[in-house]
């Protein structure tokens, strides 16, 4: 048994070593630059005027470089020559996506009018991050928690594919229909569906569309082995540095609010806190209870409790504008999501211990 856990324990320690220290450190990244967009914002308090200047569509063209630029790289790594193998797995994606496109999004919006009930514009965008679900930094979490890798990648094709098909009406539904039929206020009733449409289009269609491409014309062209070992570690640090670059504008634009509203923020914080341990904690039983493993259930755990907030701050961005409150509380969904994922990798990594059999190690 001990020797198990010995081989639990340094198989873990080289999945984090793996990691590239921009990977490890993360939450402190986004931290400074967060720190670093409200120090810009200081020093150019003209700046969303300048950035309005160029656009694409409604966004201005750094923040939509910045947004195209998270989405690339992590549709470029997926393997779509083998949907089929972890698709065929029925139990796992039924789950995944029960979880991902009822459970997940009926969740975000009832803590959203629980938390926010008086906030329409912060609702509206804690509401926006829970329809986009994860397709991004899910690979990282699940890489550090010893995650199925394979499975992963699929479900981030699967939630793309949903997501350009369904998220504008989805978006539609959740800020119109629903609360109409609940009797609560319609704070989207002037929304187009078209123009949440355009943003997943242009935000998630495109990169979706030049990822899969480049997966399959790569490997075919120059073999798994180039793909995987030269391509891939080239282009995969672009997409956080990609994520950083916006947080910093977005920070930079949005920082008189944040600092005039610091209670507002941290009201945003808690419904996202929230949905995060509940959305992972339900998730994980459900795998284990399935007897999915511990790879599988780790995978679909963090699947179904990250977001996609590139998506999220970009329908925003797109619809509302980028000094926004829905914008605003796009933004601070990183700021939650990434310590709070983090430290549910090492509740993951506790629980194999406690509740799966540990795989065979050789004497």
């Amino acid at each position: 048994m001990a020797r198990t856990v010995a081989a639990a324990d340094a198989f873990e320690t080289s999945v984090i070593r793996q990691l590239s220290t921009l990977d490890r450190f993360l939450p402190l990244w986004i931290g400074l630059a967060m720190a670093a967009g409200l120090l810009l914002g200081r020093i150019f308090p003209g700046l969303n005027d300048q950035l309005d200047r160029v656009k694409i569509d409604t966004t201005s063209l750094p923040i939509a470089i910045g947004l195209l630029g998270m989405m690339y790289p992590v549709l470029a790594k997926v393997r779509y020559d083998r949907l089929g193998s972890v698709t065929a797995d029925r139990p796992m994606v039924a789950s995944s996506l029960l979880l991902n496109w009822l459970v997940g999004p009926l969740l975000m919006f009832a803590l959203a009018w629980m938390f926010l009930p008086d906030l329409p514009e912060f609702r509206t965008g804690i509401i926006l991050v829970g329809l986009a679900r994860c397709i991004a930094m899910v690979l990282i979490w699940n890489s550090l928690a010893c995650g199925d890798t394979e499975a992963a990648a699929v479900l981030v094709v699967l939630n793309s594919i949903f997501q350009v098909a369904a998220y504008s009406f989805l978006g539609y539904f959740y800020l119109e229909l629903f609360p109409g039929w609940l009797g609560l206020e319609q704070t989207a009733i002037d929304i187009a569906l078209w123009d949440i449409a355009k943003s997943v289009l242009i935000f998630l269609g495109i990169p979706l569309v030049l990822g899969a491409l480049t997966s399959i014309i790569g490997r075919r062209a120059r073999g798994d082995a180039w793909y995987e070992g030269q391509f891939l570690p080239r282009i995969g640090p672009w997409a956080l540095y990609s994520l950083l670059f916006t947080i910093v504008i977005l920070f930079a634009i949005q920082g008189e609010a944040i600092t005039a509203q610091p209670l507002d923020v941290a009201r945003i914080a808690l419904p996202l806190l929230a949905y995060f341990v509940l959305m992972w904690t339900v998730a994980f039983l459900w795998g284990r209870a399935q007897g999915l493993g511990y790879e599988r259930t780790a995978t679909l755990a963090f699947t179904a409790a990250g977001n996609n907030f590139e998506l999220a701050i970009a329908v925003a961005i797109g619809t509302f504008g980028v000094a926004s409150g829905q914008a605003l509380a796009g933004v601070v969904g990183p700021l939650i999501e990434v310590p709070v994922l983090v430290a549910l990798v090492y509740v993951a990594l506790w629980a194999r211990r406690r509740w799966f059999a540990p795989a065979p190690t050789p004497a």
